[in-house]
């Protein structure tokens, strides 16, 4: 995969059909999904989602726009698995709101124009592609709503009324978690709660040994983990006081810091950032900790969220300690495997006993497996599909 083009849409494509539509099989619908993130930031729940939805529909993933006064208007295509492609609007910068809506507009239609893209459907992620993608006649409109984005530090102060938008012309709605499908099916008729899921087989990688990472094989054990985007809804306060009265423990974290000021994170001899790393290589990281962290502030941010991470960690075989996100004690407190604390003090005892807990063979593996049965991306993803056909 991972074929780049640049298509300047001032000139003439020559081809069948649009880039991205796979000319063999035009006849399965086109799958246009509006997102906020970037397929290459952190492999998450749209990743997981889409290139599952590949081997149904031709996935068109179109991100955020980027910025070249060189380059020209148009659009970069990446083919990224088998059945999807990215496209990335780039345009001038210093465009206002209004030319920022108008362009994306143009871009869309243009590419829609090059040829038969045959049936289409839309799936928002974010409210916020509305306004240029409003006049497009789609046979299913889907709102996968994974977070509360209006909640999130800098979010656009028309997100709520623009989601409201959305609601009203949704057909189908998604929710990442029961705590968020509460409080959409207030606003939609037909509002589906679909936590995220996990891939056991990658990450029951780590419950095998396997060879330590360069940049991890040098920290001591105890060893505590987080891997996931380290931004507002991170405690970092929480992080301090642990790594502070607890100094014999090592904290590892992996994963970008964003919307957070780097210089506001506690830099302390026991606490190791090691940056971002790809889906591939965290299975070989997990199965180097003792006890996996799900320092969560608690704040609007958080309200709603439900945390992917939770299963992966149980997938991987690693006892879990966790603040008191609902959706968390609401799945997984009951598990035995998942401890919750919000106080420094409680994190710590909670953390000590995810540690004897590992003397107990087997007992951990066991009470994660309960926790995980009949969980998965293919599941969740059938499930989707399945109230997609019912609604073509």
């Amino acid at each position: 995969m991972n074929q780049l083009e640049f298509i300047p849409l001032d000139q003439p494509y020559v081809g069948e059909s649009a880039p991205g539509i796979t000319q063999a099989t035009r006849t399965r619908p086109t799958l246009l999904c509006l997102s906020h993130l970037r397929w290459g930031f952190v492999y998450q729940r749209p990743q997981q989602l889409m290139s599952r939805l590949g081997r149904d529909y031709d996935v068109v993933f179109f991100e955020e726009p980027v910025f070249d006064d060189v380059m020209g208007p148009g659009l970069r295509l990446e083919s990224v698995a088998e059945g999807v492609c990215v496209l990335v609007p780039v345009l001038p910068p210093g465009l206002d709101e209004a030319q920022l809506i108008d362009a994306q507009r143009r871009l869309i239609d243009a590419w829609l124009a090059l040829g038969d893209v045959g049936e289409l459907l839309l799936w928002y992620w974010t409210p916020m592609s509305l306004p240029f993608t409003e006049h497009l006649q789609a046979q299913v409109v889907v709102y996968d709503c994974m977070d509360e984005l209006s909640a999130f530090r800098f979010a656009p102060p028309a997100m709520l009324a623009m989601e409201q938008r959305l609601l009203q012309r949704a057909d189908l709605v998604f929710t990442g978690g029961h705590s968020l499908w509460e409080a959409k099916r207030q606003h939609h008729a037909n509002v589906h709660a679909m936590p995220s899921s996990v891939d056991i087989s990658h990450f029951g990688q780590a419950r095998q040994p396997l060879p330590d990472p360069p940049d991890q094989a040098e920290i001591p054990h105890p060893r505590l983990g987080f891997f996931g985007v380290i931004d507002e809804r991170f405690d970092i306060q929480l992080v301090a006081e642990l790594a502070v009265r607890r100094p014999d423990w090592h904290i590892v974290l992996i994963g970008p810091v964003v919307k957070i000021d780097e210089a506001s994170l506690p830099r302390l001899a026991n606490i190791h950032y090691l940056g971002s790393r790809p889906y591939e290589a965290l299975p070989a990281y997990l199965a180097g900790w003792d006890v996996a962290l799900m320092p969560f502030a608690h704040n609007e941010s958080t309200r709603y969220i439900s945390p992917t991470k939770t299963p992966e960690y149980l997938a991987g075989g690693c006892p879990v300690v966790s603040t008191a996100v609902r959706d968390v004690v609401k799945g997984y407190g009951n598990s035995g495997v998942v401890s919750i604390a919000d106080t420094p003090e409680a994190f710590i005892e909670a953390v000590q006993d995810a540690l004897n807990l590992r003397f107990q063979s087997g007992e951990i593996a066991r009470r994660a497996d309960k926790a995980l049965d009949g969980m998965s991306w293919d599941k969740t993803c059938g499930a989707m599909r399945e109230l997609i056909e019912c609604q073509r």
